[in-house]
């Protein structure tokens, strides 16, 4: 029997008992109808295929927002100017090709916060950095104490399961833990654990290292994007109250239910698009509606209203 995520089930509870969050299955279904765009690439120019790397990648792909009409953290890479997650990428990639030794986990164990300074260094400071130092120490211990200093011994024992390498990056990796209450409830996200076994399937176009035979039991990776995507296109509706405090860039609080609401109906809203493609004709994987989701939030028109803000280290 296939191991399963606990994602979908703990996500379709709180979705039950939304108070300010509600999917609209019509607009699901008109979305599908406009049809896909190609979902992104690898991009080989801003990444690096090795384990190692990409663990370290994805233990720091959270937080690059910036307050309403503050500057937000960039860098300059051969020439060109990035932000967000292109400008984590970009500084790992800069870092490496500078000789930082960030697939080593007995460097990342003690790196300090000079080092971890220079590597994001660009305009204005990454944020949550202290986090992302953190982040590094804890990686560079897990790797020494449980897995004899590299991740290829962690997928190696995954044995091509996406499932049980989600399974065994939360318990060992608390910085990946992706969870919160509701309603008396454990809620499991697990956006950058699941988000780690896609990348790698992304850098080894699902071979070697990438390959996985249950890439399928992934969820999409519950982040701010995607729900703003959702939300413009009315597949998530918000009430008063929420509406108000996102467009109003008023912060919510990580855990509080609006938060769980968010992630939890984006979610099960794109698991329901995936269900409705699917149709007994073979199944999509959602990581793959994750990323032409995300394609999708990079246009103009869908930042017409602002995604949540949400300082936390899980997304």
């Amino acid at each position: 029997m296939t191991e399963r995520l606990p994602v979908l089930e703990s996500t379709r509870f709180v979705v039950e008992q939304s108070q300010h969050v509600t999917i609209n299955r019509d607009a699901a279904r008109r979305m599908l109808l406009n049809g896909f765009v190609t979902p992104p690439a690898w991009y080989p120019d801003l990444h690096i295929a090795d384990p190692d790397w990409i663990l370290v990648l994805d233990a720091l792909n959270f937080c690059f927002w910036a307050d309403s009409g503050k500057p937000k953290w960039c860098i300059e890479y051969k020439g060109e100017s990035l932000s967000g997650y292109w400008a984590l990428a970009a500084s790992l990639k800069r870092a490496t090709e500078e000789g930082v030794p960030l697939t080593n986990a007995e460097f990342l164990a003690t790196i300090s916060s000079k080092t971890v300074e220079k590597i994001f260094r660009g305009q204005e400071q990454i944020p949550l950095f202290q986090k992302r130092v953190d982040h590094l120490r804890e990686i560079g211990k897990t790797l020494l104490e449980r897995y004899d200093g590299t991740f290829v011994n962690a997928l190696q024992e995954a044995n091509r399961s996406a499932v049980k390498l989600v399974n065994d990056v939360v318990t060992n990796f608390p910085c990946f833990n992706d969870i919160a209450q509701y309603n008396g409830r454990t809620v499991y996200f697990y956006k950058r654990a699941q988000l780690l076994a896609a990348d790698l399937y992304g850098a080894f176009e699902g071979q070697g290292y990438g390959a996985f035979d249950d890439l399928n039991e992934l969820t999409i990776f519950a982040d701010y994007k995607l729900p703003q995507v959702l939300r413009h296109h009315r597949v998530l509706e918000y009430d008063d109250d929420l509406a108000n405090m996102v467009d109003n860039y008023i912060h919510c609080a990580p855990g509080s239910p609006e938060e769980v609401e968010i992630r939890a109906a984006t979610i099960q809203a794109v698991e329901f698009m995936r269900q409705s493609l699917t149709n007994g004709h073979g199944s999509i994987p959602a990581f793959k509606l994750d990323w032409w989701l995300w394609t999708l939030g990079q246009d103009d028109a869908v930042r017409e209203k602002p995604y949540h803000r949400t300082l936390t280290v899980f997304y």
